[in-house]
């Protein structure tokens, strides 16, 4: 089996792209389109138009479409134009909140798919439901774990933590949807609330371009929150492994806290990944007064869990799906 990558250049800071195939030891992107930013619909147009030329080239078996950026939706619909089978990774994961972009890109990519490959078995009822069919769904459990489990040991050796004066008694921080950091009033109040989590602990918050921009703009001082450039994968995985709690709206990070065992509040209304509140640490917070005693009496599990297919062998999993499909 032969892999062609495309990235698309939908993240094209160099902290938030090309760091990760460094990172990862992925060989560079064999197609790299360069779309940069602009609006869902000019971002996904540009993809589109991009990619078709590419996917004409290749002439694939499969096209492999991971997670729910607009990168996802938009070759997954060039591909189905042209006739070419579709596997989407992380299938079947659903916020019930289409007011969320990336709701609508999960639930395009599902409706075209052929093959729909599922980080867990709550996302296979959900497409069930929907009326995907039995012999599309595979199981394949969760490729961002593996990526975790596999960093893990280079993570340790980083001495990130360390570096960051991060001590074990820190919190962690992510934030970038437009929900938490373009609405000055729900900003201000998530700021509110780190900051008073910043008196009793180190608040180590590496900031999305965006965010930090937004923050900026606010002209707010934060005493106790350490305001840092994004930081490098493996540095990431060490901050956050040695974290008392991880305060985020990311996606990713709350599996990766599950898997890890560390405390995760998600500053959000929903989440497309339940099993993470049922099975693992995640909690969600829509009252973001209650965020500094939340995190303050909470304590890491003695034996977390870790659900089904978070094994670091999805990736194999999905080869054997493609190969048998």
């Amino acid at each position: 089996m032969d892999q062609v990558v495309v990235h698309t250049g939908q993240h094209y800071d160099a902290l938030m792209s090309s760091s990760f195939f460094d990172d990862l030891g992925i060989t560079p992107p064999d197609h790299n389109l360069e779309v940069g930013s602009g609006t869902h619909a000019v971002q996904t147009a540009r993809i589109m138009e991009r990619f078709e030329p590419v996917l004409l080239r290749e002439r694939p078996d499969w096209l492999v479409v991971y997670g729910d950026v607009n990168s996802t939706m938009a070759t997954a619909l060039v591909a189905a134009k042209l006739g070419v089978r579709i596997a989407h990774v992380e299938a079947g994961l659903r916020s019930g909140d289409r007011a969320m972009p990336e709701e609508i890109n999960r639930i395009v990519a599902d409706r075209i798919a052929d093959l729909l490959l599922t980080p867990s078995r709550d996302a296979d009822a959900t497409l069930r439901r929907e009326g995907a069919r039995a012999d599309q769904i595979v199981f394949v459990g969760n490729v961002m774990i593996d990526s975790l489990l596999h960093a893990m040991p280079r993570a340790q050796a980083t001495g990130a933590a360390r570096r960051l004066g991060a001590d074990g008694s820190h919190v962690l921080v992510t934030l970038h949807r437009p929900s938490n950091v373009d609405d000055d009033a729900r900003l201000r109040a998530i700021l509110a609330a780190l900051a008073a989590i910043g008196k009793d602990r180190r608040v180590v918050f590496p900031s999305h371009p965006r965010t930090a921009q937004r923050i900026a703009a606010l002209g707010l001082s934060l005493p106790g929150v350490d305001l840092i450039a994004p930081l490098p994968y493996h540095d990431m995985v060490d901050v956050m492994a040695r974290a008392h709690a991880v305060i985020t709206d990311s996606g990713g990070i709350q599996e990766e806290t599950t898997a890890l065992g560390v405390p995760c509040f998600t500053v959000r209304e929903n989440t497309e990944r339940p099993i993470t509140i049922t099975e693992g640490t995640n909690q969600l917070v829509r009252d973001l007064a209650t965020l500094p005693s939340l995190v303050e009496g909470v304590r890491r599990p003695a034996h977390p869990p870790r659900p089904e297919g978070w094994d670091g062998c999805a990736g194999e999993r999905i080869i054997q799906a493609l190969v048998q499909v």
